[in-house]
């Protein structure tokens, strides 16, 4: 299973922690606010229709939603943010890709380092290990919401590229363009999924076992808790048994 849905089943499995601590709301605030800077019509802007469905999807009252908009707009005073992504590997010689919204890029970069080093990782340079990756929309659908030959059927008929078995999900890859269609197909089928995102997904994976898989978890939460953080990427395989093992 590719680092990111690896990691996505577990930040599902910690959902409730990571929502008391205000962490979901905080990064989908953030999200809605810097793509409404490009438009804050959802209907004309899709990375602003995006993450409108994905903070929906949480439960976001409408009013929060409305005033991120506002603030990416300009009609209401806000914080201004800069996107950037670091570069780096992780334990066992992982890729791994972060992408931050900060209000201070000096104090991140310095506190993203430390948790690389603290977890056995370290900071590359750019576009070190982003050619590992490509932009693809993916979603992800528990595998008992549907069979196989199924969820094949509808999503490539919407025009996706590839069905994945990823263990407990179904990963659904696409051109980035076509994210909405293929949502809106699933939808229509009525099959419900738990993550729908643009994600960077790796080109290929590299198999952790032992101390190194622990250690690769640790720095991908240490990376998910800091605040400025959006998004972790990596190519990292986990086997299941292995997982559980850590997870117990």
């Amino acid at each position: 299973m590719s680092g990111h849905s690896k990691w996505a089943t577990i930040k599902h499995k910690k959902g409730a922690l990571d929502a008391k601590r205000g962490k979901i709301f905080t990064r989908l605030i953030k999200e809605i606010t810097i793509a409404a800077k490009s438009g804050g019509d959802a209907e004309k802007n899709p990375r602003l229709r995006t993450a409108v469905a994905a903070a929906k999807a949480e439960n976001m009252p409408a009013d929060n939603i409305k005033r991120a908009i506002q603030r990416g707009t300009g009609e209401l005073p806000g914080v201004s943010y800069e996107e950037v992504t670091f570069e780096g590997y992780g334990p066992g010689g992982v890729a791994i890709l972060v992408e931050v919204s900060t209000d201070n890029r000096n104090r991140t970069v310095s506190e993203i380092r430390h948790a690389f080093s603290k977890n056995g990782g370290n900071m590359g340079e750019q576009g070190s290990v982003a050619w590992m990756f490509e932009r693809k929309s993916q979603i992800l659908v528990p595998v008992e919401n549907a069979d196989e030959d199924k969820l094949m059927g509808i999503v490539l008929d919407a025009g996706a590229d590839d069905l994945r078995n990823e263990g407990e999900h179904w990963a659904v890859l696409s051109a980035p363009e076509m994210h909405e269609a293929v949502l809106k197909a699933l939808e229509t089928a009525s099959v419900a999924h738990t993550e729908a995102s643009i994600a960077m997904v790796p080109k290929n994976l590299v198999k952790l076992e032992g101390k190194n898989a622990g250690a690769m978890l640790r720095l991908s939460e240490a990376l998910e808790d800091h605040d400025d953080v959006q998004n972790v990427y990596s190519n990292f395989d986990i086997d299941e048994k292995e997982l559980e093992a850590l997870e117990a």
